[in-house]
């Protein structure tokens, strides 16, 4: 130990917050080219919203079975989106908005009767990040492999429909690992960071300025006893501030 800083535990946190960043950013920088920031808020509710379904229903907790609902839940409202788009496209992003509040809504309810209920919209909300499991770990790094490759294999050919599903698959599991709070910091602020930059380097600079950010936030929290979620957004937010600041500066100056 360290400053504090148990690496025991520190260690798996920042390398579930790598795996995250390893989807997200790519995913993040073509949301923000399509212009829909919600969807990411919506699909890991929505997914959330099925991990409460099956803990109303008694099932087991990290069982296949709430994974399975989760995924389910997310998928249906990735082909819920995708009608949208096609259906009503000047209106996406404020019905993506519409869908968010919905599901927190039914998920509140859900939670009424549970004595725990608060615990666990806190935990959907700012997540675990430092009690991930090393089965959690495979499991992400599989998926995450499998994701990457279908995203820089297939590209364009993927289609709206492909676009949607892949996001739902990546944001359902990564919301169980850290929460939405972390999952939509993930996906926009590094991508907010880096929309000055060359179309070459943003990928690489977004991917840096997230990892920056999950490992500073992990070890300042670890140092002053602080929820790992919260500052992680917090610090997020300063580090991609700062090259958004950077970048902004050297553009100015060419």
């Amino acid at each position: 130990m360290t400053l504090g800083i148990d690496w025991g535990i520190v260690g798996p946190a920042l390398i579930a917050g790598l795996l995250v960043l390893a989807t997200h950013v790519p995913l993040g920088l073509q949301v923000l080219r399509k212009g829909i920031v919600f969807i990411d808020l919506a699909i890991a509710q929505i997914a959330g919203l099925g991990v409460i379904a099956a803990d109303a229903l008694g099932w087991e907790p990290q069982g296949w079975a709430v994974q399975a609902s989760a995924m389910t839940a997310a998928v249906a409202g990735a082909l819920l989106m995708t009608w949208m788009e096609r259906r009503w496209p000047d209106i996406q992003e404020a019905l993506i908005g519409a869908l968010f509040v919905l599901a927190s809504s039914v998920g509140i309810l859900l939670l009424a009767g549970n004595p725990h209920g608060g615990e666990h919209l806190k935990d959907l909300l700012v997540g675990q990040i430092l009690w991930v499991t090393p089965g959690q770990l495979w499991t992400e790094a599989g998926l995450t492999a499998v994701l990457l490759a279908l995203w820089f294999g297939l590209g364009p050919r993927l289609g709206r429909v492909g676009f949607y599903l892949l996001f739902a698959v990546a944001v359902t599991a990564s919301v169980q690992l850290v929460g939405v709070f972390l999952v939509f910091s993930s996906l926009i602020m590094p991508a907010l960071a880096v929309r000055h930059a060359t179309a070459r380097w943003q990928l690489p600079l977004a991917w840096l300025g997230g990892a920056l950010a999950y490992a500073l936030g992990l070890a300042l929290s670890a140092v002053l006893d602080l929820p790992s979620g919260a500052v992680v957004v917090l610090v997020m937010a300063g580090v991609c501030s700062g090259v958004a600041v950077g970048l902004s500066l050297r553009r100015a100056a060419a």
